[in-house]
């Protein structure tokens, strides 16, 4: 049981690491977005997925450096299918969410990488840990709406996320992989 709930906290940190790029002044559809997070438990993947985030967008493809992202993802809403393993997740070992709610993800630059693809650096915090991180991100477009997908992989040490007997890596890895889909529509 421990074995399982360290997988979904350990992708519930995988989630919480988000990050995007945004459309022009858009407002992002939470209801067509997601956030995930994938970890490996005795090498078996394991994936939850964020109820709650916000996003602040602006981006325009013709102009990627004059972009931002800001994203905020409440750590306690991180669900991986079992209450149990939630109440787990959310605890002082993993993303200890009484005291840090939420995780952040603030760009600093946009830069193309070829077509429809994008390189966004900013700063990812969770749990009070904070890493530059590199996020490549692939934006599609159709009328008004700008779709944003990537995903990142972090290592869940450089967070403090499971400690105590959870920071052992080889039951649960240290490498997660953060997905997302973004759909935010122009105003």
């Amino acid at each position: 049981m421990k074995v399982s709930f360290y997988r979904y906290m350990l992708a519930a940190f995988a989630a919480a690491s988000l990050t995007a790029a945004g459309s022009a002044l858009a407002q992002v559809d939470a209801a067509k977005s997601s956030v995930t997070a994938t970890s490996k438990q005795m090498n078996v993947p394991v994936e939850g997925k964020f109820g709650k985030f916000t996003a602040q967008v602006k981006f325009d493809p013709a102009k990627p450096a004059d972009g931002n992202a800001q994203f905020s993802i409440d750590v306690g809403s991180y669900d991986l299918g079992d209450e149990s393993y939630n109440d787990q997740v959310r605890g002082k070992d993993w993303f200890d969410a009484k005291t840090y709610p939420t995780a952040t993800f603030v760009s600093s630059a946009i830069a193309p990488a070829g077509a429809n693809q994008f390189k966004v650096t900013g700063k990812l915090t969770i749990k009070g840990k904070s890493q530059t991180v590199v996020v490549p991100v692939t934006v599609s477009q159709q009328g008004a709406t700008q779709t944003f997908d990537g995903s990142l992989p972090i290592k869940r040490s450089q967070f403090d996320i499971g400690t105590g007997e959870w920071k052992d890596t080889s039951v649960v890895a240290d490498d997660v992989v953060i997905k997302f889909h973004i759909v935010a529509a122009g105003k």
